[in-house]
């Protein structure tokens, strides 16, 4: 779509990965994305607001940056606001999802802000929207998302292009204890630096999030392969670019994992769990999944090992915790001697638990935990004590 207009676009991912999702930008063609706090800007037509969508296995959500313009007032909102190209995204009469902040800003009121918007969008299409209650995750995509931030009487429109967060493959209906999001795993499993040539091992695996996104990347699978988005509401929707990228995306998949990926967990639960995603994925005949405790992981090869331990909140306790990640450390140092671990830890304190040298971690949010995701390489025998 070479004859339409370049957007500003943003994908929204979890902070301290934003170098991780502008690598994949850059893969799927992005030229000069530029990372900030909280995700990537970018600029693209809307080919590349589809690709995104249907490829990143890393961002949570992707935002057309509609217009910037200053408003002191609110009959100055509603008049920027109704001279944006609605049209272009929303059918009339379409119900919409206002969600606004502000910040150092005039109008504070996020109520008179979300109404002057939503006034606007009816006067450009000539009937007025129904405003309903926002739905962060949109899961059901039944509705426009438009989100407002003014920063000192600036005021940025966006529209959610994306509909249900990214993380919503459509996989994940079994869970586990502590749950890790798809774009989550993903982001490890590419800062990790593991590629499908080499073995993946995960033995906390819990529901299988992990394995299972190291397989649709081993194999190329598209992570949105099978899920809708809110651009296919749009008037402007090309229905045959996006047939057409389906179709390359369908001619690229692999038909099998490359190396051994494994996933185990000493809950019974859990690996039933596990079984269940990965059969909804596909994949399920690209991992090796099996009960048995961290002492008991059998290691194909050298790899690595990336995983999502208990950090002492919502599973186990701190205190006991300690002696669970010194017993993982020692199975790494027995069992996969020059493999690469990376790991979400709790604590600074767990993570020296393993007597690994790791190197400067990064501070993430997992569920609204703080966690630490760590990187180190397992020394072979005659390194140890070096």
């Amino acid at each position: 779509m070479p004859d339409q207009p370049r957007y500003d676009l943003f994908a929204a991912c979890a902070p301290g990965f934003e170098r991780v999702v502008v690598a994949e930008l850059r893969s799927l063609g992005i030229s000069n994305p530029q990372p900030v706090a909280g995700g990537v800007n970018f600029n693209g037509f809307l080919s590349h607001v589809y690709r995104v969508n249907l490829w990143s296995r890393t961002t949570e959500r992707v935002l057309l940056r509609l217009r910037t313009f200053r408003a002191l007032t609110f009959r100055e909102l509603h008049r920027k606001a109704a001279r944006m190209p609605w049209e272009e995204f929303i059918s009339p009469g379409s119900d919409i999802a206002v969600r606004a902040t502000s910040h150092k800003s005039r109008l504070i009121h996020s109520g008179g802000i979300v109404e002057r918007v939503a006034l606007g969008i009816g006067d450009r299409l000539g009937r007025p929207s129904s405003v309903v209650p926002t739905d962060e995750e949109n899961k059901l995509a039944r509705s426009a998302f438009v989100v407002v931030r003014l920063v000192h009487d600036e005021c940025t429109i966006n529209l959610d292009t994306s509909g249900a967060l990214l993380h919503f493959r459509g996989y994940r209906q079994a869970t586990a204890k502590a749950p890790l999001r798809e774009t989550l795993a993903a982001s490890m499993l590419l800062a990790s630096g593991w590629t499908p040539e080499v073995s993946l091992l995960d033995p906390f695996c819990g529901s299988g999030t992990l394995p299972i996104e190291a397989a649709l990347i081993a194999r190329h699978i598209a992570p949105g392969r099978r899920r809708q988005f809110a651009f296919m509401q749009w008037p402007n929707f090309d229905q045959a670019a996006w047939d057409e990228l389906l179709a390359k995306a369908d001619g690229v998949t692999r038909a099998s994992a490359p190396s051994s990926i494994q996933g185990s967990d000493r809950d019974a639960g859990a690996i039933e769990a596990s079984r269940s995603n990965a059969r909804r994925a596909r994949v399920l005949n690209d991992i090796e999944f099996s009960q048995r405790a961290v002492s008991a992981i059998e290691p194909v090869g050298c790899g690595w090992v990336v995983t999502n331990l208990p950090y002492g909140k919502r599973v186990g306790e701190a205190g006991d915790l300690r002696d669970l990640y010194a017993q993982f450390g020692n199975v790494l140092r027995q069992q996969c001697q020059g493999w690469h671990v990376a790991l979400l830890a709790g604590s600074q304190q767990l993570e020296r638990s393993t007597g690994l040298r790791f190197g400067p971690a990064i501070w993430i949010s997992n569920g609204g935990i703080k966690v630490r995701f760590a990187q180190a390489q397992v020394p072979v025998a005659n390194q140890i004590g070096r």
